[in-house]
C-alpha cells in the first residue's frame, strides 16, 4: 500500500515558512474534540480549481488515494463543501451509497463523514473531512457541528494571515504512524505476557494502521508458514504470498474504517483453510489465526486468492474512475469527467481528447489550455500527418514525452505555435478492438513517466475508450433523431393575412429525445388551417407516424375537406396503416376576415382562448375518440368567435401534465399565466409559457405549442 505524503505548495517568492505544523495540529485537535476516527485537510491549488490533500490523520493516505487530488466540480463531499460553502454530512453507509456512489463503491464500509469548507468571507482556502466508525449516530450533534465549524474558521483565518505575509506552509507528515508493538520476536510488553501468548494454541499477531506486523507469536508463524523474523515490520499480505490478494486486504481496511470486528477464511496451499479474525482499534489491529472448521463449506464460500498481486489502491482508483465514466452520456460528458476526475488524479494540468472522421483528426474537447488555437489547429488535419496525436490513434501505441525537447525532436512541426506545457502522455483509446481516439494528458513541468505509471495510464485509457465509444454512438443517434424530428416539423410558419403565429417544440428528456408531438399551419384560399397533435410514444416509430399524419392532414386540407371530415379521413388512414400507435389531434379552420374559427377535436386537450379584454376561456369542445382506435367514429365540429385581438393557445399535454399535478389545476395555472402575459409579443409569450418546462429536469413528455393571434382588420 502506498504511504506517500504530499504537502501544501509554497507561493512564489515565499519567505520564512510557518513555524508550527499548522494543518496537522488543527486536524488532530479537531478530531480529538469530536472523537473522530480519521480526517484530512485539503488545500485549494493556487493555479487550478483543484483540491490537493495536504495532510491526513488516523488512516493511511492510501485509503483516500483516488481523492488525493480532485477537481472542485467533482461530486464528492469536500468539493461540494467548498463549492457550496457549507458543511456536508453523510450519516452512514446507505446515505453514502445514495448521495456519493463513487465513494461507496471504493469504500463500502459503515462510517459517517463530515466535510467542511476552510474559507473566510472573501476566499476559500480548502476543505476538511473527518470520519467516524459506523457506531456514530446518524445525525451530527450540535456540539460536533459547532466544534468543527469553529475549527475550520480559525484555520481559514490562519491561512489568510500566512497568505498576506507570503509565508509558505512547510511539508507536514500524515498523522498515522504508530510505534510497533514489540519489535523483538517473542516479546509483547512484559516477558511473562510474551510467554503466555506463546503457549496459546492459536496464532496472534499485531498490525499497525498501515498493516505492518508489530508482533507475531510462534503459533502464527507456524500457521502462516513464515518465520517471525520475516513477518515483523512487513505488511502481512506482502510477507505471506497466498494472502497477497485485494480481497483479504479489503477485510483489513473494513475493520479499520468501521472499527467493527471482521473475519475471513483463506486457503493455505495446498489444501488447509485458516480463519482470520481482526479486532480493530484506532492504533491498529489484533489478528487471531486458527484452523478453519467445516472445510468443505469454506471451500464453497471462501474467496480464493487471485493469480496477480494487484495493489488495492490501484483497484480503488480504477473503481472510482470507472464509476465516474459510467455516468457519461455524450462526448462532452466524457471530456468533462476525464478533466474533473482522471487528470487531477494523475497530476495532469491539461487535457485533449481526439477522435477521427473520414480520415481526418477531430478535436473532441480540451481543457486547461490558455490559447485554444494551440489545440484546435489540429482539427481536420489528415491522419497521415506526422504528429503524435494522429500517429497514436493510427497505431494504437502510447507515446510518452517527459520534456519539450523530446517531443520537438521527433515532431518538428510542433515547434510552430507551441503550447505552454512541458510533458505529455499520448494514450490510445481502443474499444472493441479498434482505436476510437487519443487522450492527451499535458503536464506543466517536465515529468518522468515511470514504467508503473505508464501501465496505470494505459489501463485508464481503456476505461476512457469504453466511455468514449458509448458517447460517440449516443451522439450519433442523437443527431440522427434530431435531424429526423427537424425534417418532420415545419422549419418556419407561413405568413398569413390577418393572423400572427408562433410555435415551440421541446422533446422529452428521456429516451431518444424525439417524439410524436407535431403542429402545422397551412394557408388555404381565403382562410387558413392549423393542426396540433400527439402520436403516442417517444421514439423513431412515433416520429415517423407523426410525419405521415401531418402530411395526411395537409393533403386533406388541400382538397378542401371540412374539419370533421379531415379528422375522419386521418382516423381511417391510421387504421389502414395498421399501426399499433394512436394519436390525439386538434384541427381548426381559421377565417380571420369573418372573425371565426371552426374546430374539430380527437381526444386532444382543450384549447384556450384569450379574448381581447384579457379574459381566458377553456374551449371545452365536443369531440371524438383518439385517432387510430375505432373505424366508424364521428368528430363533430364547433364554431367559436375569433375576433381581432383574440389569442388561441393550442398545446400538447406535456405542457400541463406532470407527475403529482392535477390536470385541472395545471390548466387553471396556464390560464392565469395567459391572462397576465397575453399582451406580450407572441414570440416572448411562447418562450414564457414553455420556460418552466424547459428548465425542468427529467421531462417525461414532449411539448408542442402553437399560438394564433387575430390581427386588427385593415
Amino acid at each position: 500500500m502506498s504511504e506517500g505524503q504530499t504537502s501544501a505548495r509554497a507561493p512564489a517568492g515565499a519567505r520564512t515558512p510557518v513555524g508550527r505544523p499548522m494543518l496537522s495540529l488543527t486536524l488532530a485537535s479537531m478530531m480529538d474534540e469530536v472523537h473522530a476516527h480519521s480526517g484530512a485537510v485539503y488545500l485549494l491549488s493556487p493555479d487550478h480549481p483543484v483540491l490537493e490533500m495536504a495532510v491526513m490523520a488516523g488512516l493511511p493516505r492510501a485509503f483516500a488515494a483516488p481523492w488525493e487530488r480532485v477537481g472542485l466540480s467533482a461530486p464528492i463531499p469536500v468539493s461540494d463543501a467548498v463549492r457550496e460553502r457549507r458543511l456536508v454530512w453523510v450519516g452512514g453507509e446507505e446515505e453514502m451509497a445514495r448521495r456519493y456512489p463513487r465513494i461507496a463503491v471504493v469504500l463500502p464500509y459503515p462510517f459517517s463523514l463530515a466535510a467542511l469548507p476552510v474559507a473566510t468571507a472573501t476566499r476559500a482556502y480548502g476543505a476538511v473531512f473527518v470520519t467516524w466508525p459506523g457506531t456514530h449516530p446518524q445525525e451530527l450533534s450540535d456540539r460536533e457541528r459547532d466544534h468543527l465549524t469553529a475549527a475550520c474558521d480559525r484555520l481559514a483565518v490562519r491561512l489568510e494571515r500566512a497568505a498576506e505575509q507570503s509565508l509558505p506552509l512547510p511539508p507536514e507528515p500524515d498523522l498515522v504512524a504508530a510505534p510497533l508493538v514489540g519489535g523483538v520476536a517473542g516479546t509483547l510488553g512484559t516477558v511473562e505476557a510474551a510467554r503466555m501468548v506463546s503457549r496459546l494454541p492459536y496464532g496472534l499477531c499485531s498490525l499497525d494502521v498501515h498493516g505492518r506486523v508489530g508482533f507475531a507469536n510462534a503459533a502464527a508463524a507456524e500457521l502462516l508458514g513464515v518465520p517471525v523474523a520475516r513477518l515483523l515490520g512487513a505488511h502481512l499480505w506482502a510477507s505471506v504470498p497466498w494472502l497477497n490478494d485485494p480481497v483479504y486486504e479489503d477485510r483489513y481496511r473494513a475493520a479499520l474504517f468501521s472499527q467493527h470486528v471482521t473475519s475471513f477464511v483463506a486457503l493455505r496451499p495446498p489444501g488447509e483453510w485458516l480463519s482470520f479474525r481482526l479486532y480493530p482499534s484506532t492504533t491498529g489491529l489484533s489478528v487471531r489465526i486458527s484452523r478453519a472448521r467445516a472445510v468443505t463449506e469454506m471451500n464453497r464460500t471462501a474467496p480464493r486468492p487471485g493469480p496477480t498481486s494487484t495493489r488495492l489502491v490501484t483497484i480503488s482508483q480504477v473503481l472510482s474512475l470507472a464509476g465516474a465514466l459510467t455516468e457519461a452520456v455524450g462526448v462532452q460528458d466524457v471530456v468533462q469527467l476525464v478533466a474533473d476526475e482522471i487528470a487531477p488524479a494523475v497530476g495532469s494540468q491539461g487535457l485533449v481528447v481526439l477522435g477521427s472522421r473520414a480520415g481526418r483528426l477531430r478535436v473532441l474537447g480540451h481543457r486547461g489550455y490558455a490559447d485554444p488555437q494551440v489545440v484546435e489547429r489540429f482539427d481536420g488535419r489528415p491522419l497521415s500527418e506526422p504528429i503524435p496525436g494522429s500517429q497514436v490513434l493510427r497505431t494504437g501505441v502510447p507515446a510518452f514525452f517527459g520534456t519539450r525537447e523530446e517531443i520537438e525532436r521527433l515532431y518538428p512541426a510542433l515547434l510552430v505555435n507551441p503550447s505552454e506545457f512541458s510533458a505529455w502522455a499520448y494514450l490510445p483509446l481502443i474499444a472493441s478492438g479498434r482505436p476510437v481516439g487519443t487522450c492527451v494528458l499535458s503536464y506543466s513541468a517536465p515529468h518522468h513517466f515511470a514504467t508503473e505509471e505508464r501501465a496505470v495510464l494505459t489501463s485508464l485509457a481503456g476505461l476512457i475508450a469504453q466511455a468514449l465509444e458509448r458517447a460517440l454512438l449516443y451522439d450519433t443517434k442523437h443527431r440522427l433523431a434530431h435531424g429526423l424530428q427537424e425534417a418532420l416539423l415545419p422549419h418556419t410558419l407561413p405568413s398569413l393575412a390577418g393572423i400572427e403565429a408562433a410555435a415551440r417544440y421541446l422533446p422529452a428528456t428521456q429516451g431518444m429525445e424525439i417524439g410524436g408531438d407535431f403542429y402545422d399551419l397551412v394557408p388555404t384560399r381565403g382562410t387558413a388551417a392549423a393542426v396540433i397533435g400527439d402520436v403516442q410514444g417517444h421514439n423513431v416509430t412515433a416520429a415517423g407516424l407523426m410525419g405521415q399524419v401531418r402530411t395526411a392532414v395537409r393533403a386533406y386540407t388541400a382538397v378542401g375537406q371540412p374539419p370533421e371530415e379531415v379528422m375522419r379521413s386521418t382516423n381511417r388512414l391510421l387504421l389502414d396503416l395498421g399501426s399499433e400507435l394512436f394519436a390525439s389531434c386538434l384541427y381548426l379552420r381559421l377565417d380571420p376576415a369573418r372573425g371565426r374559427a371552426v374546430m374539430s377535436r380527437a381526444g386532444h386537450p382543450p384549447p384556450l382562448l384569450r379574448r381581447p379584454d384579457g379574459r381566458v376561456r377553456v374551449l371545452d369542445l365536443a369531440g371524438g375518440p383518439l385517432l387510430g382506435i375505432v373505424g366508424p367514429a364521428a368528430y363533430p365540429s364547433t364554431e367559436v368567435a375569433f375576433s381581432p385581438g383574440s389569442l388561441l393557445v393550442l398545446y400538447t399535454d406535456g405542457l400541463v401534465e406532470s407527475p403529482g399535478t392535477d390536470f385541472e389545476d395545471a390548466l387553471a395555472d396556464l390560464g392565469r399565466r395567459l391572462t397576465d402575459l397575453g399582451d406580450r409579443p407572441l414570440d416572448d409569450l411562447a418562450d414564457a409559457l414553455v420556460r418552466h418546462a424547459a428548465d425542468a429536469e427529467g421531462r417525461l413528455d414532449d411539448i408542442a405549442l402553437l399560438l394564433l393571434r387575430a390581427l386588427p382588420r385593415g
